[in-house]
């Protein structure tokens, strides 16, 4: 939540601060370094699926089962919608302050408020990440009001409502896939998760003076269902694998499918959200934009009675969806993964 915000981070960056300012430093447990600062195999890389493939169903059960998370290619999304998504956020984050400051996020409204911020939290004590964002409510189209994005980047109240429409659709497409790869109805997830309710949150990842203390997203599992990321060229993202954070090589026209922990309580833990965060550098920007698929806060998430059994008892307990965000917002990721909490045998 925007209460006692602190300053954007990328003007605390073009001031030039030669030293991080003690908010935003990692505790040394969740510094880049860790866990290991060994190299990270070659063989491990996140897994690339090609959506016009006849084996792409194989490919996703497999990248579902082993990641959590993969990249796809023909997908379908035109290269120059995903260009101009990008265009779009880096106009607003090059704009001058007075003007990006008309749509800062309103802290009436609470954490996760719609608009231009850099504190996500409602937990005064969290370390800061080093990032700002803008974060627009899209779906349902009740919620979708374009007056409460800029204005002063020609085309981008447009491009974000193309975008939000093609995302909605291509993360319907993989959850039939993901549905009928569990021997489950192909509707059967999106029937769950009942009306979509989507954001899209474009993050910029300013340069930081000292990149090893801080982190620009710190280590997460998303809440929803299912994310859908694009980024720039700079790099950053990082999942954990194992026990190793694996960089996620930017792919131009790629999308990161990220899976989310509602899907994981859906499949019964047989597929598992991603644990990922972002990290920064001292030279570069970098931008990326995340879309969020998610239930309604009133909807009621259960594990599908198909894959529970003798051998494989329910894992997770039911759920309403408010509730669950209500405590990642106060508490924070604090770097696990708010699913454990739901654990009926910890």
């Amino acid at each position: 939540m925007e209460t006692a915000a602190p300053p954007r981070v990328q003007a605390l960056a073009e001031t030039g601060v030669s030293r991080l300012p003690a908010q935003y430093i990692q505790p040394p447990e969740h510094r880049p370094a860790h866990p290991s600062s060994s190299p990270v195999p070659a063989a491990l890389s996140i897994p690339v699926v090609d959506l016009s493939s006849p084996n792409a169903a194989d490919a996703v059960r497999a990248a579902c089962a082993d990641w959590g998370a993969f990249h796809v290619v023909g997908h379908g999304v035109p290269g120059e919608l995903l260009d101009a998504v990008r265009g779009a956020g880096l106009a607003f984050f090059r704009a001058p302050m007075e003007d990006k400051l008309r749509f800062a996020c309103d802290p009436a409204r609470g954490a996760a408020a719609e608009g231009y911020g850099s504190r996500m939290l409602a937990n005064d004590d969290s370390v800061l990440d080093w990032r700002d964002y803008f974060d627009h409510h899209t779906l349902p189209e009740s919620r979708r009001d374009p007056a409460h994005w800029p204005d002063f980047v020609p085309g981008y109240r447009d491009t974000i409502v193309k975008y939000s429409n093609s995302m909605k659709d291509l993360a319907q497409r993989l959850l039939r896939i993901i549905s009928g790869n569990l021997n489950l109805p192909p509707s059967y997830i999106e029937e769950v998760v009942g009306e979509v309710y989507q954001n899209i949150t474009i993050s910029y990842y300013s340069p930081c003076p000292q990149p090893d203390l801080a982190l620009g997203l710190q280590s997460h599992s998303d809440m929803g269902a299912i994310t859908l990321l694009i980024q720039d060229d700079v790099g950053g993202l990082e999942v954990l694998k194992d026990g190793m954070w694996i960089p996620v090589a930017p792919l131009p026209d790629g999308i990161l499918v990220i899976l989310a922990d509602q899907t994981e309580i859906i499949t019964n833990g047989r597929y598992k959200s991603s644990v990922h965060r972002a990290v920064v550098n001292a030279e570069r920007a970098r931008l990326s934009v995340a879309t969020f698929y998610d239930p309604s806060k009133s909807r009621k998430i259960c594990t599908a009675p198909q894959l529970v059994s003798k051998d494989e008892p329910q894992k997770y307990r039911d759920v309403i969806y408010g509730d669950y965000v209500s405590s990642w917002y106060s508490k924070g990721p604090e770097g696990k993964r708010n699913i454990d909490a739901l654990l009926i045998q910890p």
